[in-house]
C-alpha cells in the first residue's frame, strides 16, 4: 500500500528506518533485527544506502525481502548520488517490479572524503528534481520527501528552506519526514511554520534513541541537529558512571518520553532511527501504549 493511504487512516503510529550492513554476510544478524521488530507492526519501514550510493543494490534486495518474508510495508531511499536517468529508471522499474509503492526522494550526502555535493547529473541536482521525475514517469508511486527542523546546513535561511520544502512537495512529495532533532518545540515550530506557508501534507518527526554517547556526538556532527544542554550533560554522566548501559536506558527513557508528547501533540506518528538496535526500540514502542 501507499504509505499515505496508510496515514490518512488517522491512528498513531510508528515508523522505522533501518541502515543496511554493507557486507552481505552481516545481513543474517541484520534480518534477526527485522524479525525482532517486525511483531510491533510499524506503519512502515525505510531503508537508506550509504553516502555515494554504493549499497544502492542492496536496498532493493532488502526492500523486497522486507515486504515478501516479512509482510512489512518498504519504502526505498533513492538518491540524486551518481544518478542519470538511466540508473534512476532502473531503480524505480525494480521497485515496481517487487511490489514496492513508496520511494523517499532525497538529494543525497556527498561520498566519503568529498566535502561538497557535486551532482552528477544536470538532470538531478535537487530531490525536487528526483520527486518531480517520479511523479512524472512513475505515478503510481508514494513519494516522501526530507525535511529539518533546525534547517538544512546548506540552506540560506529558515525562510529559503522552508520555500524550497514547499517546492518539493508541489514537485511530487506525498508525506515529510523530518531529520532528528531532540527538542519537540523545534517539530511543533517548524510545523506551524511549515503550514504557514501553505504546507499541508503529513509531517513525520524523526526520533533517535541515543544508545552511545560518541554515536549520538558523530550523528550530531552529521546532520546538524542540536541536543538540549541539559541533556547531553546527563548522557556525559552516565557515559562516565563506568556502567555500559546507563547511556542506552536514558537514551530510551528520553526517547520514549519525546515519542510520547508528539504524539499527544497532534503528530501523526513518529518515525523511528533505530540504528538496527531492536531491544531500544522494542521499550520505546511498547512504552507507547500503540494500540495494533
Amino acid at each position: 500500500m501507499k504509505i499515505i493511504d496508510l496515514i490518512r487512516n488517522g491512528k498513531p503510529f510508528v515508523s522505522l528506518e533501518f541502515f543496511p550492513p554493507k557486507e552481505k554476510s552481516a545481513w543474517p544478524g541484520f534480518f534477526d533485527v527485522v524479525n525482532w521488530l517486525a511483531p510491533t507492526k510499524p506503519l512502515f519501514v525505510s531503508v537508506t544506502y550509504g553516502a555515494g550510493g554504493g549499497t544502492q543494490a542492496n536496498t532493493l534486495e532488502i526492500v523486497s525481502r522486507m515486504k515478501k518474508e516479512y509482510g512489512l510495508e518498504p519504502m526505498a531511499h533513492l538518491t540524486c548520488v551518481g544518478a542519470g536517468e538511466k540508473n534512476i529508471r532502473a531503480f524505480l522499474d525494480s521497485l515496481v517490479d517487487s511490489g514496492v509503492e513508496n520511494v523517499l526522494a532525497l538529494r543525497g550526502d556527498p561520498p566519503k572524503g568529498q566535502a561538497d555535493f557535486v551532482p552528477d547529473s544536470e538532470q538531478f541536482r535537487h530531490a525536487s528534481d528526483l520527486a518531480a521525475f517520479i511523479r512524472a514517469e512513475y505515478p503510481s508511486l508514494c513519494i516522501g520527501v526530507a525535511a529539518y527542523p533546525e534547517v538544512h546546513p546548506q540552506a540560506e535561511s529558515p525562510e529559503k528552506d522552508l520555500e524550497y520544502l514547499k517546492f518539493k512537495v508541489a514537485a511530487g512529495g506525498d508525506f515529510i519526514v523530518t531529520q532528528l532533532f531532540f527538542d519537540n518545540r523545534l517539530y511543533f515550530d517548524f510545523v506551524a511554520k511549515a503550514r504557514a506557508t501553505g504546507i499541508a501534507v503529513p509531517m513525520l518527526p524523526g526520533v533517535l534513541p541515543v544508545v552511545s554517547l560518541a554515536g549520538a556526538k558523530r550523528m550530531l556532527t552529521f546532520c546538524g541537529a542540536s541536543m538540549p544542554p541539559d541533556y547531553m550533560a546527563a548522557l556525559e554522566a552516565a557515559d562516565a558512571s563506568g556502567d555500559s548501559s546507563a547511556v542506552a536506558e536514558l537514551g530510551v527513557a528520553y526517547a520514549t518520553a519525546q515519542a510520547r508528547e508528539l504524539l499527544a501533540g497532534g503528530a501523526p506518528g513518529v518515525h523511528l532511527y533505530t540504528l538496527n538496535k531492536a531491544e531500544a526500540c522494542l521499550k520505546i514502542i511498547g512504552g507507547l501504549g500503540l494500540s495494533s
